[in-house]
């Protein structure tokens, strides 16, 4: 029911979907910015726009090269949906390895790429963005990792931060405002903790508590009274979690109930997604939870388009890949020399993704439209929709 611990190293190593594991990275990207944030190559609108694919091809293991099958499936994709703008797509292998990311940049570069779409790990994306910024080249990577983000570098992943406050906004609108925090005391959990604070101070709630816990199935136990008495003597009512479905989520809400903490006694929001896989949505403790994911409708028709053109489904982050190039095509079609550099990748009404509607923040970050979903009776149910933009003259 509970998953180990991975080796730090492997742990590193490995950000392969949304809501992985997040790293410190080891070295930040050289900023670009000048003028505003002006960094970023210029393009000739009626030439063709040469862009550069880095993904896992190569890779040792099977799930990460069929991953980068995907991804290079869904960019495709995106280039065929294109209308009146010329994408030049190069694809290179980076085997998932910084060394290999890194020197495929170099290459892209030299064959002359305005930007760069990927690579994988936030490791790579990281080597691959100090890399290219001397070169005044801009990197949007398959990462959810906010710590690597900035100058050159923008992650496409939806990260701890946005989930947190769409989250938080919509617990304060619906009158819970006093929220007691539970994470693991692993860097996952602790970068999730700080997103919720971050969150609910900027939505106008009240951290009470928290309460840590060791990442394992011991620790989750000895956690549960803690909860419990913690939530009691503060006058919590809500229980915001980091855990997921693949570690301590199925121990909580099952354990929590049973000692008098259950969803009827306060409000359960978690940071992760709790509709998958689908059998987590039997557990009684997570009937009437609230999390938050991309809107599914949305979701469900790209997979169908995928699975059609492809067919088989598309892995859980290939959209990503899509959304970079659906992005990158969208600023070219507006016929400016400038289309991909800081200041138009930033620009605020954001662009219309897979997901639905996403936007990259000056920080390096994404910030995606999300819906608020709860379980009821098994089920998924949306009880909060995604917003279908952000405003303004968008794409």
């Amino acid at each position: 029911m509970f998953a180990v611990l991975s080796p730090a190293r492997k742990v590193l190593a490995r950000l392969a979907a949304l809501f992985c594991v997040i790293v410190l990275a080891a070295c930040q990207p050289a900023s670009m910015n000048s003028g505003g944030g002006g960094g970023g190559q210029t393009i000739s609108p009626n030439a063709p726009v040469a862009v550069a694919l880095l993904v896992p091809h190569g890779s040792a293991n099977p799930q990460e090269a069929a991953l980068a099958r995907d991804l290079e499936a869904a960019a495709r994709m995106a280039v065929a949906d294109l209308q009146g703008v010329q994408i030049d797509l190069r694809v290179y292998g980076t085997a998932g390895q910084p060394g290999q990311s890194q020197q495929a940049a170099l290459n892209a570069a030299a064959d002359g790429a305005k930007i760069i779409v990927g690579p994988l790990h936030a490791e790579s994306a990281n080597a691959v963005a100090v890399a290219v910024a001397p070169k005044n080249i801009n990197v949007l990577a398959f990462s959810n990792n906010a710590t690597i983000a900035g100058g050159n570098l923008f992650v496409l992943g939806q990260t701890f931060d946005n989930t947190a406050e769409r989250l938080a906004r919509y617990a304060v609108r619906n009158g819970k405002k006093r929220i007691l925090t539970v994470h693991s005391q692993n860097l996952t959990g602790q970068l999730g903790e700080r997103a919720i604070l971050k969150a609910a101070s900027a939505a106008g709630a009240t951290v009470v508590g928290t309460v840590p816990y060791q990442f394992s199935k011991e620790g989750v136990v000895a956690a549960v009274p803690q909860i419990v008495n913690t939530a009691r003597s503060t006058g919590a009512d809500t229980v915001f979690m980091t855990a997921n479905t693949a570690g301590a989520l199925p121990l909580f809400t099952q354990m929590l109930p049973e000692a008098g903490m259950g969803p009827s006694a306060v409000q359960y929001i978690g940071l992760a997604r709790w509709d998958k896989p689908a059998q987590t949505m039997t557990l009684p403790g997570v009937q009437g939870g609230w999390f938050a994911l991309p809107d599914p409708q949305r979701t469900a028709r790209f997979q169908a388009r995928f699975q059609q053109a492809n067919g088989t489904a598309p892995h859980a982050i290939a959209g990503l890949a899509y959304d970079g190039i659906a992005a990158i095509g969208a600023l070219v079609k507006t016929g400016k020399r400038d289309a991909l550099t800081h200041a138009s990748l930033t620009q605020g009404a954001g662009f219309k993704g897979v997901d639905g509607a996403f936007r990259l923040r000056k920080d390096g970050t994404s910030d995606r439209a999300l819906a608020v979903a709860s379980v009821r009776d098994g089920k998924l149910v949306i009880i909060d929709p995604a917003p279908a933009g952000f405003g303004g003259a968008g794409f």
